[in-house]
């Protein structure tokens, strides 16, 4: 992979970090080969200061590695797209990616997206685990651990089962959306992503 990468004039490529399971991107930072060459050998992600001209670890100091699920590059090979799963917050203030800031964005529905509220759930559990802010309910279901989430997503199965047998369509859907979260939180925690469960779906539907 190293012979194939097209560092710049100042030997160095700009790597997009991504989240292997939500698909967020958290950062982009930049390799030289010698960082590059660490990454590929750690399955971790190391970088290149611009600023202090020297190689950092992510997580190195705060813990907050990346553990590298998968490399690609463009097909110019002058970039790198590297897929982790985080340990912590990507960002330096303590966000979990650092493109938490909108400039602008245009609220637009159509039949496209009707299930991106799926993709923006996803992220925003994936920013919890990170974070584990203080006073949030997704938090508490990761700090108590995968018997908490498997016994709510029972719960939650067991209401969308009696909703539906009282005939009851806003009872059932407000059941079924707390089932559909604590699923998606059980599958965050299990680091599965919903496009795996998204491909079994499509790879049923074309047989």
């Amino acid at each position: 992979m190293i012979e194939n990468v097209k560092f710049d004039e100042k030997g160095l490529v700009p790597a997009i970090i991504q989240d292997a399971t939500s698909k967020e991107v958290l950062t982009l930072a930049y390799m030289n080969e010698e960082s590059l060459k660490k990454t590929l050998e750690t399955k971790e992600t190391w970088f290149y200061s611009r600023s202090r001209q020297e190689l950092w670890h992510k997580g190195g100091t705060s813990g907050n590695i990346q553990k590298v699920v998968e490399m690609r590059y463009d097909c110019d090979q002058d970039a790198i797209l590297v897929l982790v799963q985080p340990a912590g917050p990507a960002c330096h203030t303590g966000a979990y990616t650092c493109f938490s800031e909108t400039i602008d964005k245009q609220e637009v529905f159509t039949a496209q997206d009707r299930f991106a509220i799926l993709n923006n759930l996803e992220a925003l559990i994936a920013e919890r685990e990170s974070e584990l802010p203080e006073g949030s309910y997704t938090t508490y279901l990761f700090n108590e651990g995968v018997d908490k989430i498997l016994k709510k997503v029972g719960e939650e199965a067991s209401e969308v089962i009696i909703a539906s047998k009282n005939r009851d369509a806003e009872e059932l859907k407000w059941e079924v959306a707390d089932l559909l979260f604590h699923l998606m939180v059980l599958l965050r925690e299990q680091k599965l992503p919903l496009d795996e469960v998204l491909k079994v779906l499509e790879e049923r539907h074309s047989k």
